[in-house]
C-alpha cells in the first residue's frame, strides 16, 4: 500500500524528516528497519502460496472435504483483504510499531494453532486468523520503510528490496511447501512461521521506537470493516455450498442474500460515517473505477491456476508435494521477475498497453493449459503453458495499480491503494470459490469416470479463467494512461505483488 503514505504526509511520498527519528531506536541503522519490513512482507506473501502444494496432505491428514480445502486458501484471502483497510487506518491512529507487533502476535499464534490442529475446523480457524494478522503486517511493514527512509535514493532501494521480498516469497512458498510436506509434514507449512514471527517480534522490541498515535482522528470505522469482510465470507460460502445443496436451497440462498445485504449495509455505513474506510468520492475518478474492476478480475487470473495445478499434479498425476512445488516454480519465478521488470516498462509502454498485452498473452497460456490430459507430458502440458501464463500475468497488476492511483486526491490516496489491494484479495477468494464449484459440478455430470472426470472439471474451470483474462485485457482499453510515472512512484508501486 505505498500510496497510503501520501494520505498521511500531505501528498508526498516522503514523510517529514523528524518522523524518521521516531522509527528506529538510537544506534539502529536504516538497513535494520528495512530488513524487518522485508522479512515480515516475505512471511505474509509466503503464506498465500505455501499451502497450495500441501492441500492434498492436509485433506488426508484431517479428512477435509473439497470445500474445506478451498476454504484453507479462501479463509486467508478473505480476512486479509477484508481487514486491510481497517488495519491501515489503525496504524494511523495507534502507531505503526504497535500495529506491526499486534499483527506479528496474531499471525504467529495462528500459525502455531494451525500446525497443531487436530481437526479441520481448527485449521480453518487458524487460516482466518492468519489473514487478520497479515492485514496488520502488510501496511505497517511498508510504513516502517516510508517513515524511516526520507532520502529518495535510499527509500527507492529499500522499497525495491521490499518488492523483491514480496515477489520471491511467491516462488519460495511453492517450493518450501513441497519440501516441508514431503520431508517433514504438512504441519510445518504452518509451523515454519512461528520462529520467524517470534524473531521479528523480539527484533521489533529491540530495534523500533514506539511511534506516536495520531492526535487528529479519534475513531475508526470498525462497522465498515466488519460488514465488508462478512459480506465477502457469506457470498463465498453460498457459492461453495450451492453445488451440493442446490442454488435454491435455504442455506445457499440465505448466505448469498445475506452477503448482498451486508454489502448494501457497508455502502450505507460508508456514506454516513465521518471517517469512512473508503470515501465514496474516489469513485468519481475514472481510473479508480476501471482499475478496481481490473484488479478484481486479476485476482481470479493469478490465483486460481496455481490452485488447480497443485491438485492436478498430486491427485491426478500422483506427484509428490516436493515435485509439484518444483514443477510450478518456473511459473511463479517468471511472475516474480516480471513484476519487478514491469515498473520499468510502464513509463515507456503505458499501463493500458501492458495490461492489454499481458492479458492476451495470459489468455493464450490458459487456453493451452486447459487441454490438460489425464496422463500429462510435463513440458508440453504444464511447463510451456505456465511460462506463458506467468509472462502475461507478471506485467498486468502493476500497470493497473499505477493507472488506478493516478489523479486521486492526496487525502484519499491511502484509501484508493487499500481498495485496490482489497479487490485483489477478495477477487481471488470469490473467483476460487466459484471455479471450484464449477469444476465440482462438471466432474459430477461428466460421462468420464475416475481421474478423467476430475480433469474434465479442471479443464472447464481453466477455460473460464482464460475468459476472465481476455475480459481483463478488453476492459484495459478503457484505462486512461497517465504518462511516465516519477521514480518514487514506480519504486513504491513495484513493491506490490499480485
Amino acid at each position: 500500500m505505498p500510496h497510503e503514505q501520501t494520505a498521511r504526509t500531505g501528498g508526498s511520498l516522503a514523510p517529514p524528516r523528524h518522523e524518521a527519528q521516531e522509527v528506529a531506536k538510537p544506534g539502529v541503522g536504516l538497513a535494520v528497519v528495512a530488513a524487518l519490513a522485508c522479512v515480515a512482507q516475505f512471511m505474509v506473501v509466503l503464506d498465500s502460496s505455501i499451502v497450495n502444494v500441501a492441500l492434498p496432505a492436509m485433506k488426508s491428514g484431517l479428512g477435509l472435504s473439497a470445500a474445506a480445502q478451498q476454504w484453507i486458501v479462501n479463509g486467508y484471502l478473505i480476512t486479509f483483504g477484508g481487514l486491510l483497510l481497517l488495519a491501515a487506518r489503525a496504524g494511523d491512529l495507534f502507531g505503526r510499531r504497535r500495529v506491526f507487533q499486534i499483527g506479528l502476535v496474531v499471525f504467529t499464534a495462528a500459525s502455531l494453532l494451525g500446525g497443531l490442529a487436530q481437526g479441520g475446523w481448527m485449521l480453518l480457524a487458524a487460516r482466518f486468523l492468519q489473514g487478520a494478522g497479515a492485514a496488520a503486517l502488510a501496511p505497517s511493514s511498508l510504513s516502517l520503510i516510508t517513515a524511516s527512509h526520507t532520502e529518495p535514493g535510499r527509500r527507492t532501494r529499500a522499497m525495491t528490496w521490499w518488492g523483491v521480498a514480496a515477489s520471491s516469497a511467491g516462488a519460495a512458498g511453492v517450493v518450501l511447501g513441497g519440501l516441508l510436506t514431503a520431508s517433514l509434514s504438512w504441519r510445518w507449512v504452518m509451523l515454519v512461521n512461528v520462529p520467524i514471527g517470534m524473531g521479528l517480534f523480539i527484533a521489533s522490541l529491540v530495534c523500533l521506537r514506539p511511534s506516536a498515535a495520531s492526535r487528529g482522528a479519534s475513531r475508526i470505522d470498525v462497522p465498515g470493516a466488519v460488514t465488508i469482510t462478512l459480506s465477502a465470507a457469506a457470498v463465498v460460502y453460498g457459492v461453495s455450498i450451492a453445488p451440493d445443496d442446490g442454488w435454491t436451497s435455504g442455506r445457499a440462498l440465505s448466505a448469498l442474500i445475506g452477503g448482498v445485504t451486508l454489502f448494501v449495509a457497508f455502502v450505507l455505513i460508508e456514506r454516513r460515517t465521518k471517517e469512512p474506510l473508503i470515501p465514496l468520492e474516489i469513485f468519481a475518478v475514472h481510473n479508480i473505477r476501471i482499475g478496481n474492476i481490473l484488479t478484481l478480475l486479476m485476482g481470479v487470473v493469478i490465483t486460481t491456476p496455481l490452485f488447480f495445478l497443485s491438485l492436478y499434479m498430486q491427485q491426478v498425476l500422483g506427484e509428490s508435494a516436493l515435485r509439484t512445488g518444483l514443477s510450478l516454480l518456473p511459473m511463479v519465478s517468471v511472475i516474480s521477475v516480471g513484476v519487478l521488470l514491469s515498473q520499468r516498462l510502464i513509463p515507456k509502454v503505458g499501463a493500458r498497453r501492458l495490461v492489454l498485452g499481458g492479458g492476451l498473452v495470459a489468455t493464450v497460456g490458459l487456453a493451452w493449459l486447459a487441454r490438460l490430459p489425464v496422463h500429462s507430458d510435463y513440458v508440453g502440458h504444464v511447463l510451456l503453458p505456465t511460462l506463458i501464463i506467468g509472462a502475461g500475468t507478471s506485467v498486468m497488476m502493476m500497470p493497473a495499480i499505477v493507472a488506478a492511483t493516478t489523479g486521486v486526491a492526496p487525502q484519499n490516496a491511502g484509501a484508493a491503494s487499500g481498495l485496490i489491494n482489497m479487490c485483489r484479495q477478495l477477487g481471488a477468494a470469490l473467483g476460487l470459490a466459484a471455479l471450484v464449484t464449477v469444476a465440482s459440478g462438471v466432474t459430477r455430470h461428466s460421462d468420464a469416470t475416475g481421474n478423467a472426470s476430475v480433469v474434465d472439471g479442471y479443464r472447464v474451470a481453466l477455460l473460464i479463467v482464460a475468459a476472465f483474462s481476455v475480459t481483463t485485457a478488453l476492459i484495459a482499453l478503457f484505462l486512461k494512461d497517465a504518462g511516465p510515472a516519477p521514480s518514487a512512484r514506480r519504486a513504491s508501486v513495484g513493491s506490490q505483488h499480485p
